[in-house]
């Protein structure tokens, strides 16, 4: 696919605030029409959060809330059940307001690490203390993930699906940094080659279309995703350093698309749509690429999702990244 069809210059993160997925529905297409994204709504309640959705789509392995969070259980039971319904919600919403669209659409599930981070076996402990447990959950993910697409695609037949997979806990999960039940020690670090292996597995359920791999955590492993196979990584641009430098150069020169999170994810000021590029453009120069790139290599966004934000300031913030963006192609030095 080219990669000027792959993506649009600005999109979301995923999460918005609120709970009306035809109303969430209508903002997203309605700002971002080039590029829009399926919407999450944390704020629904258990089954609508980042990790209650996502373990709604695996096959053949059910979670239920518990005090502590998220466990897997046996069976499908209410909590499975209501997060199947919201999602199909915001399918029948988004569905609705893309009648006729063609082109790049984004939809985000959990990552398998953050994912083996954040769900409890029945001891209590998260599956990422156990090597046969995350094997089980990237499998069964990555067949739901496949289902998910193929529901999509049925529905939104002119749809360019972009794959993304949310990772917040994946520097975490290398550096062995994720606690036990207990809060007392911290799981073990995971071998780096297999977080690669395992997300470049995921990742390949979406051979035919593009993969984004987001994070809004310090420190992205860009190399390992580039290699894992991820067409673009997802960060907050407030959050790098001049040691990100070299990574990026290479993620960039080898053809790997940034989504660059620069405007703020909860209520603030917004500055011009000039200023909030300025990074961009001087990250630009100190790589020493050519300016005429910066359009083709850098989409636009939050800098994580607006979950926590009003919103009228999510409404700004969203309407702020598509201004930014043709601020950066019209004025790329």
């Amino acid at each position: 696919m080219n990669a000027d069809l792959s993506f649009g210059p600005a999109t979301g993160i995923g999460s918005m605030p609120g709970g009306d997925a035809r109303e969430a529905a209508k903002t997203v297409t309605g700002t971002f029409e080039d590029f829009p994204h399926l919407p999450e709504l944390p704020a629904r309640g258990p089954g609508a959060d980042m990790i209650g959705r996502t373990a709604g789509m695996l096959v053949e392995l059910y979670a239920r809330v518990e005090p502590s969070g998220w466990r897997i259980g046996d069976r499908p039971g209410r909590d499975t059940k209501r997060a199947r319904s919201w999602l199909g919600e915001d399918l029948d919403a988004i569905e609705e307001f893309t009648q006729g669209y063609e082109g790049p659409l984004k939809v985000q599930a959990v990552g398998p690490w953050t994912l083996a981070a954040a769900l409890e076996l029945k001891n209590g402990e998260a599956a990422l203390s156990d090597a046969g447990a995350c094997r089980d959950l990237a499998a069964s993910l990555t067949e739901g993930i496949r289902l998910h697409l193929a529901e999509l695609q049925r529905r939104i037949p002119g749809a360019h699906l972009v794959l993304q997979l949310d990772e917040p806990s994946l520097t975490a999960v290398l550096r062995g940094r994720v606690k036990t039940a207990s809060g007392y020690r911290t799981h073990r670090a995971v071998d780096r080659q297999l977080v690669e292996a395992t997300l470049r597995e995921v990742l390949g359920v979406h051979s035919d279309g593009p993969t984004v791999v987001h994070s809004c955590a310090p420190d992205v492993p860009f190399a390992l995703l580039r290699r894992a196979g991820a067409a673009a990584v997802s960060f907050d641009f407030s959050l790098l350093t001049e040691r990100d430098d070299d990574t990026i150069g290479e993620a960039v020169e080898a053809g790997t698309r940034l989504f660059a999170g620069v405007v703020p994810g909860t209520d603030g000021p917004l500055s011009d749509p000039a200023g909030s590029v300025m990074g961009v453009r001087t990250l630009w120069r100190r790589l020493g690429l050519q300016p005429g790139l910066l359009a083709e290599a850098v989409t636009l966004t939050p800098s994580c999702g607006l979950a926590g934000a009003s919103p009228d300031y999510a409404r700004r913030a969203l309407a702020h990244c598509v201004r930014a963006a043709r601020s950066l192609a019209d004025n790329p030095e």
